[in-house]
């Protein structure tokens, strides 16, 4: 390796190093179920780069496990990484093909390079009102051979059926899609094929324009619902951006974390201020500095939920944070996070802007996910139409869908999720109008189901729990946990990869 110091006193590092030092240690993983009784243990080494974390987190929550614990450390270059992951039902993974699978996906993406697995480069249209509200609509290929539509802008209650009513009425049948909803924002990915012929990406210029022209109509509709500003524009990135992160990314470019709809429970503090969650589905998230290490250190205390991890390091990462250090703790209703951060130039968050702007995109990417609403499950087979039809029956009995999952099998039937509320007051379903729908739609078509537990739940009753210190908690498990995986020497240092090897 050639290093050559530069103007300022700055390093220069041969480009080729990276790609060399990753081909000279590729990655390890080791996954051990004897390890613990609860959980099964996953091990990842490798050089590390921007964003492998994130990656690696996808690759887990891609296949609905859940993340009990983590504990991460990629100072000098080098990515060690421990997960205890069980399935939906909170057992351990014990089929030999998902193992398999695990292994040889974590693998692959500890060895891509830097530019390979990012963002796509190749900013698609955009869409943009004219007046107080951005709309945001753009068109390209997505996987399996689907056009791939954006969408983001105002949210009011009708919306999605507008959306997939106006689709249905230019041919479009929507193969699967994710509808986000949060502070009376919306966005959007929708993969459809050309119905008119015998199924494939929409290739019509023409008729593509005008799917996008219509609509920008429709979620213009209501502009200016929440005050004024001249119109704006943006670059969209789609094609291999994962969905999830490209909804966080809609979202908070739409400054979804600005609404005034919902009361932010994330606030700043010093090295030794507590704070206490005031109840479920409100995070907590402090930052202070550590500045005998150079990092800025981030807590963040929140009811628990699946994906919650990818979620928060999904954030960081798309903000140019780069995670040196991490635990992750899931206990009872409850998950706590810490994470020792700077940013990509190498700063830490100086400023109380810069801790706020953070700390408000962290709560708005939690909050996003949280189940609002009724969940309503559609089992049936797919047809052109369905979903505009399905949304009408909703909206004429006065629902609102602030969350909505669909997808397609090759078999043709469709597995569609729906979280509902009342349109009109925000709060929960009438049963009686739910059984009126299903009677209307087809009892066995439409089906009613609680929102998904996490397995650390199971078993717990709903009483309320004791108000907690964040910073006492870490204090006594973060390092504890750090000092026994020999990440530091000392339980009154900070963390440290002088011995990062005992991973």
């Amino acid at each position: 390796m050639v290093v050559v110091t530069a103007g300022r006193g700055w390093a220069y590092f041969d480009p080729e190093y990276e790609s060399l030092n990753a081909s000279l240690n590729p990655p390890r993983v080791v996954i051990e179920n004897a390890a613990f009784t609860g959980a099964t243990v996953i091990k990842l080494d490798s050089v590390n780069r921007h964003g492998i974390l994130l990656e690696v987190v996808q690759v887990l929550t891609d296949l609905d496990l859940f993340i009990s614990k983590a504990y991460v450390s990629s100072d000098a270059g080098w990515f060690m990484d421990v997960f205890h992951v069980t399935d939906i039902d909170g057992n351990k993974i014990t089929d030999e093909e998902v193992l398999k699978f695990i292994q040889e996906s974590l693998e692959k993406k500890a060895a891509e390079m830097p530019w390979i697995g990012s963002k796509c480069s190749n900013p698609s249209k955009v869409c943009s009102a004219e007046g107080g509200e951005i709309t945001r609509v753009s068109l390209g290929t997505g996987p399996h051979q689907h056009t791939a539509i954006e969408l983001s802008g105002p949210n009011r209650p009708g919306l999605l059926s507008e959306v997939f009513s106006t689709l249905s009425s230019m041919n479009c049948n929507v193969r699967s899609a994710a509808v986000w909803t949060h502070n009376l924002r919306v966005a959007g990915m929708i993969f459809v094929d050309n119905a008119c012929s015998s199924g494939g990406p929409i290739e019509d210029c023409d008729k593509l324009k005008d799917i996008k022209d219509r609509l920008c109509r429709v979620i213009r509709a209501n502009d200016g619902e929440r005050g004024g500003g001249a119109g704006r524009t943006a670059e969209f990135f789609s094609g291999l951006t994962h969905m999830e992160r490209r909804l966080h990314q809609m979202m908070s470019a739409d400054e979804d974390h600005c609404g005034e709809s919902r009361e932010l429970e994330g606030r700043l503090c010093d090295e030794t201020e507590q704070r206490t969650v005031n109840g479920k589905g409100r995070p907590t998230v402090t930052i202070r500095n550590c500045v005998e290490r150079g990092y800025s250190v981030v807590n963040i205390h929140c009811q628990d939920r699946s994906k919650l991890l990818f979620d928060t390091v999904c954030t960081l990462t798309d903000m140019d944070y780069m995670i040196f250090h991490a635990t992750i703790l899931s206990e009872g209703y409850f998950a706590y996070q810490e994470f020792y951060i700077r940013h990509t130039d190498g700063c830490t968050l100086e400023t109380d802007d810069e801790r706020q702007r953070l700390i408000k995109r962290l709560v708005a990417a939690i909050q996003r996910r949280f189940p609002e609403g009724l969940r309503l499950e559609l089992c049936t087979y797919d047809r052109v139409g369905l979903l505009s039809d399905v949304t009408k029956v909703f909206h004429r009995h006065g629902l609102c869908v602030t969350r909505a999952y669909i997808s397609t099998t090759r078999a043709g039937t469709v597995a569609n999720t729906f979280y509902v509320t009342d349109a009109a007051s925000g709060d929960a379903v009438d049963m009686r109008t739910v059984e009126a729908i299903r009677e209307e739609l087809g009892q066995a078509m439409l089906n009613v189901r609680s929102a998904p537990v996490c397995p650390q739940l199971l078993g717990l009753d709903d009483s309320p729990s004791p108000r907690f210190s964040l910073a006492a908690f870490f204090k006594l498990h973060s390092e504890r946990i750090l000092y026994s995986l020999g990440l530091i020497t000392s339980k009154d240092s900070a963390p440290s990869t002088s011995r990062a090897a005992a991973l």
